[in-house]
């Protein structure tokens, strides 16, 4: 039989007084218990409680109002039971007590299997002692990052590792370098130039994932930029553009070095002497898809806005001074090159192109000036986003991202009429 608690017991007498009125009545043993006995048998004795069936009445026993009462022919006794409204109201609130019941019995089971599974539960957990000594036995290592990383870069080197091992050891380490503190650790235990060496492999697979996570480990982390600029990266990585690389490769090497020129004017110096934007400019000609297209000329804009935005009396400025990017930007067509990316039928690309219009307008205008494709194109696009916009207005819709566009436009065109 189920035990149940005392704080159990106390919820079911009081649910139980609750549905059916119930009276608890303390222990009167030793105190006159055999008269009240005795009393309650004469009470019992003089008035009968009906029920739904018939029962024979005794000599002298009285019955509630209400109750029916009939003379047996065959026994020759008088016999009482509930009436109709009587019937029918002991009835109901019979059904209500017992579902009451039955909801407390539930109640009770669930209380009861509850309390079990606590003790499962707890029996289940073993002693902090117990688990290290077990950990111990088994030699469980934990390894942190920096364990880690030494280990991968001990198997990437191992002779015995395959090329599909150290693809894989690159892809966990672009995975770690995520965090400042690991990338900068990374180089300082020779990764550096194990990825440099990666990207030097004749492995096209190698060469694109040492790309990737030296993208990411150069991203907003100047520690490892300036080892990277020092390691001779930023030529290794335009050595890779500048020769025939499949699309997937040419994607991870612009990622890293747009990694290493954001906000670096020291690397970006080093970019433009060591002829970046005709390696870039080769590459924008040759791209005919205009992913690569997009991506540099996201790139130019990030560079030409980030020295615009410098404050005045700023180390930066100084540092920027020495970034001649406007005459190389000139001399290499980029005046020309850019326009060429609103022939795109995507509105991400058109919009890349006007923002780099923009930034680089007091450098190009001339030039945009006398380029009438140029504002033909720009007359056609307006064209075209006002009405998309009015549109839009028609439906509802306001500052939409067509509306950007037009305003860009507008702004351009402001700039080429303006003397």
């Amino acid at each position: 039989m189920k035990q149940f608690t005392k704080d159990t017991m106390i919820f079911v007498i009081v649910f139980l007084q609750s549905v059916s009125a119930l009276t608890v009545v303390e222990n009167t043993e030793g105190r006159g218990g055999d008269e009240e006995e005795e009393k309650e048998k004469e009470v019992n004795l003089k008035v009968v409680q009906p029920t739904e069936q018939w029962q024979s009445l005794k000599p002298g026993q009285a019955v509630p109002a209400g109750s029916h009462v009939r003379l047996n022919l065959q026994t020759g006794q008088r016999e009482v039971r509930l009436g109709e409204e009587q019937l029918k109201y002991w009835t109901q609130e019979h059904q209500r007590y017992d579902t009451a019941v039955t909801l407390i019995f539930t109640l009770l089971s669930l209380c009861t299997r509850c309390q079990e599974n606590m003790i499962s539960s707890v029996s289940m957990y073993r002693p902090l002692e117990e688990l290290k000594r077990d950990m111990a036995q088994l030699d469980l290592l934990l390894e942190t990052d920096v364990q880690i990383m030494r280990r991968l870069l001990e198997q990437f080197n191992s002779s015995n590792s395959t090329a599909e091992q150290r693809m894989n050891i690159l892809l966990e380490l672009e995975y770690l370098v995520h965090q400042v503190d690991n990338a900068q650790t990374l180089c300082s235990m020779g990764g550096l130039q194990v990825i440099l060496e990666g990207l030097n492999s004749s492995d096209l697979r190698l060469q694109e994932n040492s790309a990737f996570v030296l993208g990411s480990a150069l991203s907003s982390n100047p520690v490892v930029q300036v080892k990277a600029v020092e390691s001779g990266a930023l030529q290794t990585l335009l050595t890779v553009l500048a020769i025939a690389q499949p699309l997937r490769v040419k994607k991870k090497v612009l990622f890293a070095v747009a990694s290493l020129l954001r906000h670096f004017p020291y690397a970006q110096h080093n970019f433009l002497s060591h002829g970046g934007l005709q390696v870039l400019s080769e590459l924008f000609r040759a791209d005919g898809d205009g992913v690569l297209r997009l991506r540099i000329v996201t790139m130019l804009y990030d560079i030409i806005s980030e020295k615009v935005q410098q404050q005045p009396m700023c180390e930066r400025v100084r540092q920027y001074s020495k970034v001649s990017l406007d005459g190389e930007l000139l001399e290499k067509g980029w005046c020309s090159l850019v326009p060429q990316l609103l022939e795109s039928t995507e509105h991400d690309y058109r919009e890349k192109a006007l923002r780099a219009l923009l930034a680089m307008a007091p450098m190009c205008l001339d030039q945009y000036r006398s380029d009438s494709s140029l504002m033909d194109s720009l007359l056609s696009l307006r064209d075209q986003y006002q009405h998309m916009v009015q549109s839009e207005m028609i439906l509802g819709e306001e500052n939409s991202y067509f509306t950007e566009l037009v305003e860009l436009i507008d702004k351009l065109q402001v700039k080429m009429k303006t003397k």
